[in-house]
Formats: C-alpha cells, structure tokens, sequence
C-alpha cells in the first residue's frame, strides 16, 4: 500500500528550498506570515525600536521556515549541476 504526501510547500525546481504553496493549508500559512510581518512594522517601527522590528521579522521567518520544513517536499540542491 503506497501512502501518498500531500506537501503544502513544493521543493524549488531551482536551487534549494520552497516555493510557493501548493495547498490552502499553505497559503493560509504564507497569509498568516505576510500579516505578522505588516504587524511588526506597524507597532515596531525600525527607525525608533531596530531589534524589536528584527526580533519580530526573525521570529516570524522561523516560523514559516520550520512550517515549510514540516509540510513541505524535502528541499535539496537541483539545478543545472
């Protein structure tokens, strides 16, 4: 009996890593991303509080990254080797 995988996130044709979802699970993940990230700079300006903003971003990028780690296809190096 063969299981087959649903990845939210397709590994680069290119390259390594993800690319852009696949499934509504990930696209609701990359929206939750894109409003954390208009979050922090809304309350966290990088002009007055730098490593808050930085702090924020970074938090969040790790996020989706252990997300796409997670739920996406196995990223390895493709290309023209």
């Amino acid at each position: 009996m063969k299981i087959e995988r649903s990845y939210w996130f397709p590994a680069k044709r290119y390259g390594w890593g993800w690319g852009l979802p696949t499934r509504w699970q990930g696209w609701v993940c990359f929206a939750i991303y894109a409003g954390g990230i208009s979050l922090v700079m809304h309350f966290f300006r990088p002009v007055r509080e730098p490593g808050l903003f930085t702090l924020g971003i970074v938090l969040l990028t790790l996020g989706l990254i252990a997300v796409c780690w997670l739920k996406g296809e196995p990223p390895g190096r493709r290309g023209n080797d």
